[in-house]
This record gives C-alpha cells, sequence and structure tokens, in this order.
C-alpha cells in the first residue's frame, strides 16, 4: 500500500466516529440544525416574510411555513439569477445547479450556497470515501485515480454583473473542489467540464485510459458510453485490461438495476464494486453504508433540515408533512427538505421509505408523479402529453390513449422510449409523428436532449400503433376499468407496456 492511499485511508476512517454521532443522536442533531438554519435565515426576504424570528417550535414552522415546489420558490430563484441577494439565504449566491423536469421550465436552477458546497456536496464525498474505506480498511483506492464523469458549466447570462454560473451538480461541484481532491481524480479539469458530449466522450477515454484508475462515479449511462469507448480506444477485450487495479463504482441518479448485467459483462472481475449513493442538485442525502445492502443511511448533518409526506397526502392541497422522528418502516413518503442554501420546506418530488430506523436507513421508491428517469433524462407526463399534442397537431392524428417505457441498454445496444398509443384518427406518416414527439421532448426537456444528441445514449423512439379499445380491454384485464382508474401515461419500468404487448400477441 503506497504512502498516500495509506494517509488518505487513515484521515479518510476519522470522520466515522463523527458519522457515530448523529446515528446515535438522530433527532437531538436535526433539532439542532433546525434551530440553526431558522437563525442564520431570518433575515432574508423569505424569511422575514414568514417572521422566523418567532419560530420556535417545528410545529409553528409547519403551520406557518407552507410546503414549497420550484414553482413556488421560482420567482426567488430567478431574481436571485439576476443578481439580487440575501432573499432566500444571507450568503452570495454564485452557483445554480441546473437540471430539469419542472412544469413550466425548460431546466430547472437550483442555488448552490458556499455552505452547501463545503457542509453538504464536500462532506458528501468525503464521507462517502471515509464510509467505504471502513468496510474495506485494506482498499487501494488511493493509489491511482479517481474518474468522475461529470456535466458542465457557463456564465449566467441574466446576471448583469457576469460574476455568477449555473451547471450540472457535478460541474458545480468538481470547478469548486479542493486542491487535494483535484490531484487524486482524472481527467484533466478543462475535459470534465467540456460541454459537447461527443468531443467529451472522446477526450475523456484518451486521458483517463492513461492513468491507472481504481474508481468510478458518475451515472450509469454516460459511464457505460465511456468505458466502451475507452477498450475500443486501446483496443482491449474488456475494461479491466486497461484499468487492472479498477475496484469501484459509486453510482447514483438513477437506478442501477437495469444496468447491473451489463456492467457485469463491461467489467468481468468478481471483486468489482458497487456503491449506491443519493445526491441531487438540492444536496446530497444518503450513502450506502454497508456491504451487500443497497440501503442508503440517511446523512443528518449536511445542512439539511428533513421533513415527510405520506404518500397518501401528495395530492392534497395542504399535506401533512412528519418530522424524523415520527417515520415507521416500509411506508412511503415524499421528501421534504430545508437546506442550507435557502430551500425552505421544499418537495424534492423522490419518494423513500425507511428500511431501517436505527440508524435511519432509507431506499429511493420512486417519484411523486409518474416519469421516465431510466438514463437521467428525467420525462414527466406534462413533457410526454405535450410531445404528443404537438405530434397531433403537426400529422392531424388524434390520440385515444397512450403509455411509454424505456428500453433498457444490453450489450451493442443503446436505450430508448418506447410507446404505445392508440389512435382516435391515425397520422398519415407514424414516422413523421415520432419524429415532432422526439423533437418536441428534445425542446421543452434539456436533459432529455443531452441523452439523444447524437445517438449517445438514446435513439429515437419506437411507436405502436395499436387497434381502437386495446387500453380499454387491457384495463379490464387489469380490473382497473372506472372513472378512477386512468392509464399511465409514463412508467420508469417496462411492466405495463410488456404486458400490453404480451395482450396484442395473444390475440
Amino acid at each position: 500500500m503506497g504512502l498516500i492511499n495509506s494517509i488518505l485511508t487513515w484521515v479518510m476512517q476519522k470522520r466515522i466516529h463523527q458519522m457515530e454521532l448523529f446515528m446515535k443522536y438522530p433527532h437531538e442533531v436535526q433539532d439542532e440544525l433546525f434551530k440553526k438554519l431558522l437563525q442564520t435565515g431570518r433575515l432574508t426576504e423569505f424569511g422575514s416574510r414568514y417572521d422566523f424570528g418567532s419560530i420556535h417550535t417545528y410545529d409553528q414552522y409547519r403551520e406557518r411555513v407552507p410546503i414549497h415546489s420550484y414553482e413556488t420558490l421560482f420567482p426567488y430563484i430567478e431574481r436571485q439569477m439576476r443578481g439580487e441577494q440575501n432573499l432566500l439565504w444571507p450568503s452570495e449566491i454564485k452557483w445554480f445547479s441546473k437540471s430539469s423536469g419542472t412544469t413550466n421550465a425548460r431546466s430547472k436552477f437550483i442555488p448552490v450556497s458556499q455552505e452547501a458546497l463545503e457542509d453538504c456536496h464536500f462532506k458528501g464525498g468525503k464521507d462517502l470515501l471515509s464510509i467505504y474505506v471502513n468496510n474495506y480498511p485494506d482498499t487501494k483506492l488511493f493509489d491511482g485515480k479517481g474518474l468522475a464523469v461529470g456535466g458542465s458549466h457557463r456564465i449566467n447570462e441574466l446576471d448583469p454583473s457576469a460574476t455568477s454560473y449555473y451547471g450540472d451538480v457535478s460541474a458545480v461541484i468538481m470547478r469548486n473542489l479542493p486542491p487535494w481532491a483535484q490531484f487524486i481524480r482524472t481527467p484533466s479539469l478543462e475535459t470534465a467540464l467540456m460541454s459537447n458530449w461527443e468531443e467529451k466522450i472522446e477526450k475523456l477515454a484518451q486521458e483517463s485510459s492513461m492513468d491507472d484508475v481504481t474508481n468510478i462515479a458518475g451515472v450509469p449511462t454516460w459511464t457505460i458510453l465511456l468505458i466502451q469507448k475507452v477498450v475500443e480506444l486501446k483496443q482491449k477485450k474488456h475494461i479491466m485490461e486497461v484499468w487492472p487495479n479498477l475496484e469501484v463504482f459509486f453510482h447514483g441518479a438513477v437506478s442501477f438495476t437495469p444496468y447491473r448485467n451489463l456492467f457485469k459483462s463491461l467489467i468481468p472481475f468478481e471483486g468489482m464494486r458497487y456503491w449506491e449513493i443519493y445526491n441531487a442538485s438540492e444536496g446530497f442525502f444518503g450513502i450506502q453504508d454497508q456491504k451487500n445492502s443497497e440501503e442508503m443511511l440517511l446523512m443528518l448533518d449536511y445542512g439539511v433540515y428533513y421533513e415527510f409526506i405520506p404518500v397518501s397526502e401528495i395530492d392534497r392541497e395542504y399535506p401533512h408533512a412528519i418530522p424524523l422522528s415520527e417515520v415507521v418502516l416500509d411506508k412511503q413518503y415524499a421528501m421534504v427538505i430545508t437546506t442550507n442554501a435557502g430551500l425552505w420546506r421544499y418537495s424534492i418530488g423522490d419518494t423513500i421509505k425507511f428500511t431501517s430506523l436505527s440508524p435511519y436507513r432509507i431506499k429511493i421508491s420512486g417519484r411523486t408523479k409518474h416519469f421516465i428517469n431510466a438514463f437521467g433524462e428525467e420525462v414527466i407526463v406534462e413533457n410526454a402529453e405535450a410531445a404528443i399534442t404537438a405530434a397531433c397537431d403537426h400529422t392531424g392524428a388524434v390520440i385515444d390513449n397512450f403509455t411509454a417505457a424505456p428500453v433498457y441498454l444490453a450489450e451493442g445496444k443503446k436505450g430508448g422510449h418506447e410507446w404505445i398509443i392508440e389512435f382516435k384518427v391515425k397520422p398519415n406518416s407514424l414516422r413523421e409523428f415520432g419524429h415532432i414527439l422526439d423533437e418536441t421532448l428534445r425542446k421543452i426537456n434539456s436533459d432529455y436532449d443531452a441523452k439523444r444528441a447524437h445517438d449517445l445514449a438514446l435513439v429515437a423512439p419506437i411507436l405502436h400503433s395499436v387497434e381502437e379499445g386495446t387500453f380499454y380491454n387491457w384495463m379490464k384485464s387489469r380490473g382497473k376499468l372506472g372513472g378512477q382508474n386512468k392509464v399511465p401515461r409514463l412508467s420508469n419500468s417496462r411492466e405495463y407496456v410488456d404486458d400490453i404487448l404480451r395482450m396484442m400477441a395473444e390475440v
């Protein structure tokens, strides 16, 4: 074991004792954080509006401050992007994390404070390594380089001072990493932050193939593309011939389940480890802390105060949220956060369930709405309906029902979406209908557009035009006829699409 690896391993293990504090006293840690956040935010415009200075208990906070979505916070965020400060958080906001999936905009921009960078995102990265080292004390992780597959960033054009920036959360983090973290990663920062993905994958492969990569962190989709490109570039049979010391893939953002078999074929090494994390534009929330378990430890000292809405309450005008101390096992909750970047009672759209209460461990169970996010594209129902409408308008078609699901990556094949559409009036050209649908999705959803660029991760959607009555018969077969039962527009699994295709084949 090299000297650098020995030193960094020792440093990482020291953090475990601090984690044990919030694991042993979770409610006390969260209560203290709650009071600190309100005290810090009391003189902001938002804090003045809700009189944070007179809020002393969680019940008062819950009664006075409504749960917010991105849309309800957007007026504050837009003003921040135009250079105003002290609106949601007192320290200067210079960075915004960009992602898609909103109902009223192509992209959403999440403010990232310096406190959020240091006490949440950076801390999460260090804790990930600490937990991993604690589980595998003989690791040689730091004898080589960590490969991070990230996004890009740019100057915020709305800010007249041109001193603020926005980009993918990975790019925001990379651009602000401390020198020690830059030293142990690859590729160069210039390459890691390139915006043209086609050129970027090529350059990433060229640079990283020259290093001894021991660990990879990223979204499965782009990681698969990069591994394939490196193997092709080096003319090897598999990636272990290029990176013989590769030992772990830290993954998040989308479910890893559909990719597991493909990764095993790409990385034919029985000792390869896959480690789950829960990080998002809004913060770093969970880290797998046990071997052979995808459950994640809920991180309670990152400047994030948690609340949870039972799924049965989600569609109510005023859903009743509960604190961490009141959650129960195996119940579905929508997660609500208050953060050190000024997100106050913000519903992030994810649903989770608790698998352990001592300590608190979670699994991500889905989203609060129907969606497809198998490749990080975050296509939501509003996106799908807008694209269907545009395609109908352009081709003169009239639809009765539709549903869509992902086509998962397989060895030698790229991913995509598969749509089943029942027309009342069929388009003259189903191919043209599909083209308009695809192009509209690309226009209104920046993440889908990025995955579709040059067919890198997603190819054009597959469309099936089915006979009238197909969806009626399918719903009937499921015992789901009636006004309260609706065809699920989108699903992140293939359960519905495969069921309909199977039913059609049997006719």
